[in-house]
């Protein structure tokens, strides 16, 4: 307990009644956490009546564990999703009187077998009504705790919303029937429970006496009124949580949850952590001055006793390629100079698209990375397809290749049919495309394959008098593969995005290449590809999207492409709430760095192919002058 400042002893000592402790980032909320179970446990309280709630099984197994060396006591802590299996295996006969407690728990590719045998018994197909767009519609609905009645509705926008109701209500009951739930009915199932039956609800209440939830800004609606329900009687509820850190709206997660906390409970104590533990006063001051222009929050301000450090600093580039090499340059520097390991680094963007420019950089110097919580761009789905069938334009025989786009879209070409085209190239010697074209096949096989083929025939024709960029374009448009990407509306976009860089590298290729060649520009890719694969170094430079970047510190951030239409997104444009929790987004990278903090965009950058001249950030202007310093 020495080891504590005084707000966080306040928070250890508070042992009755709501308590809301605003933890900013930094300020130990973890340990404060820990202490606050063990002191329950001093003061009489059984270590089985305690609860403690949070988002993942990291955390909860950090957190379990700390409690144990603190006490030598075992006190029940998990995620929200464990705790609805162990309520639900218990009492789900009370609702669904069917089931037994050895029901089966659905993973998303179970769920989406369900929801394909749903969709052909309802006869419903075409574009944009895929299995994936039905799953995320039914997660949602869930979250917002509304069974398939809540949701009908005669107003709708799409197809999808227009058959939602019904394929939600056929795909619950092929659940039923098959005494199953998925992993959003662990907690949709869980609260209709305590709602409906208030003898069972009234059995946990008094099991657990005191309950402790962290990162409370992350709760959907679901998990809000389990946590209701649970304390109504006690109301000995502890939430942990930091609004100025929700940044999981698209996830369901309500902000209102943890602002409208005393209003929920007026008797509340509120108790603020400002003190931070990990970053110096110069990285504090610019987060605060950022994050000081959002009005939905509670007001606090970080400070460190760390040292001023040094100041924030600002890089302007002229082009993407600029700024990926500004950072590349500072990496080598940092390194070498200041002898501070790469895993000690890290760049922050706000899409997958954007990490481009910094891999081609990275290779360039010879820098370790490695794309945390994502895979390399030259290794994404969408690339390679593209890639593929640029492939085929100057290698009919490439058989991979071929395996890899014939049913892009999807025409029905099913793996005999494939093998067979590969034995008839085989034992006739020629390529697989003429022999898709020459192969035995039914009529039916044949007409399919017929469109598939003339569209390459169109493609290589086009290839001999367009630029590169043009061809990538052309490729995406005659393929028609943006209807590939819309079955999962989820990924849609960062997908689409992703192509828009492939366009750019094919422009910059052609800029800068001695030989601009479509052959060329393959075997470029090919080679960073497999560079990319050989990299073993355990020293990398991390790259990922600031939402993976919660949770985590980095001696070195490097927070790029600080662009309108980039941070903030475009699809934050003309809402308030979601520019503001953009703006959060922004203050989580900030926050991460413990001692060096850079901050990068550039003038120009390349989208669909046309080098655009880019605007500042908003965010840049939200930051007091004094804490940036510019560099060349």
């Amino acid at each position: 307990m020495h080891t504590l400042n005084e707000e966080q002893k306040k928070a250890v000592n508070t042992l009755d009644g709501p308590l809301l402790i605003i933890a900013g980032a930094g300020s130990g909320k973890t340990r404060v956490v820990t202490y606050r179970i063990a002191n329950l446990i001093d003061q009489g309280i059984p270590p089985h009546q305690i609860l403690g709630l949070t988002f993942t099984n990291k955390a909860a197994q950090e957190m379990k564990e700390r409690v144990q060396n603190l006490t030598q006591s075992l006190v029940w802590i998990g995620t929200f999703h464990s705790l609805g299996v162990r309520i639900l295996r218990a009492s789900i006969r009370e609702i669904l009187p069917k089931y037994t407690s050895h029901f089966t728990i659905y993973d998303e590719e179970d769920s989406l077998k369900v929801l394909k045998h749903c969709l052909q018994a309802l006869e419903i197909k075409g574009k944009g009504l895929e299995p994936k767009v039905f799953k995320s519609l039914i997660s949602k609905a869930k979250n917002r705790l509304e069974s398939p009645d809540d949701v009908y509705t005669p107003r709708w926008t799409d197809l999808a919303e227009k058959f939602f109701p019904e394929v939600y209500a056929q795909y619950q009951a092929t659940l039923e029937k098959n005494i199953a739930v998925d992993f959003d009915d662990l907690l949709y199932l869980t609260a209709k429970l305590f709602r409906d039956n208030p003898d069972v609800l009234s059995k946990y209440q008094n099991l657990w006496s005191h309950l402790l939830i962290d990162e409370y800004q992350d709760t959907n609606q679901a998990q809000y009124r389990i946590v209701q329900a649970l304390v109504a009687k006690s109301q000995n509820v502890c939430v942990v949580g930091d609004p100025d850190q929700s940044i999981y709206s698209w996830r369901g997660a309500n902000i209102e949850n943890i602002l409208r906390f005393e209003e929920d409970y007026p008797q509340a104590t509120v108790i603020r952590l400002e003190q931070n533990f990990r970053s110096r006063t110069s990285i504090l001051n610019t987060a605060n001055s950022l994050i000081n222009c959002n009005q939905n929050r509670f007001e606090k301000n970080l400070w460190s006793d760390l040292g001023v450090g040094q100041r924030v600093r600002l890089f302007i580039g002229d082009t993407e390629g600029d700024e990926a090499n500004f950072v590349a340059q500072t990496v080598r520097e940092y390194a070498l100079q200041k002898n501070l390991p790469l895993s000690h680094m890290v760049i922050f963007y706000r899409t997958n698209a954007q990490s481009r420019p910094f891999e081609d950089s990275f290779l360039a110097y010879n820098i370790p990375y490695v794309i945390v919580g994502g895979i390399s761009f030259y290794q994404r789905r969408e690339i390679k397809d593209i890639l593929s069938f640029l492939r085929l334009l100057i290698s009919p025989s490439d058989s991979i290749s071929f395996a890899r786009t014939v049913n892009l879209p999807k025409r029905g070409i099913g793996q005999k049919t494939i093998e067979k085209i590969r034995h008839f190239a085989d034992t006739h010697d020629i390529s697989i495309l003429k022999a898709a074209k020459e192969a035995p096949l039914p009529p039916r096989t044949k007409a399919k394959l017929d469109t598939y083929l003339t569209t390459l025939a169109e493609l290589k024709q086009i290839s001999k008098n367009c630029s590169l960029k043009e061809l990538v374009i052309q490729t995406i448009e005659q393929t028609e593969y943006l209807s590939v990407l819309t079955s999962d509306r989820e990924t849609y976009e960062d997908r689409k995005q992703n192509l828009d860089e492939l366009i750019a590298k094919a422009t910059e290729w052609e800029n800068t290449a001695k030989d601009p060649s479509l052959r060329t520009f393959l075997e470029e890719l090919s080679l960073k590809s497999q560079l990319d694969e050989a990299v073993l170094s355990h020293d990398r430079v991390n790259l990922m999207t600031l939402h993976n970047g919660k949770g985590l510190e980095f001696p070195l951030v490097f927070l790029v492409g600080l662009e309108e239409d980039l941070l903030p997104h475009i699809n934050a444009k003309g809402d308030m709430s979601a520019i503001e929790e953009e703006r959060r987004l922004c203050y989580v990278g900030m926050t991460r760095a413990k001692e060096f903090l850079y901050l990068t965009h550039c003038r120009f950058r390349y989208i669909w192919g046309m080098q655009r001249l880019q605007k500042a950030s908003r965010f840049l202007s939200d930051i007091a002058k004094t804490w940036l310093e510019k560099v060349r």
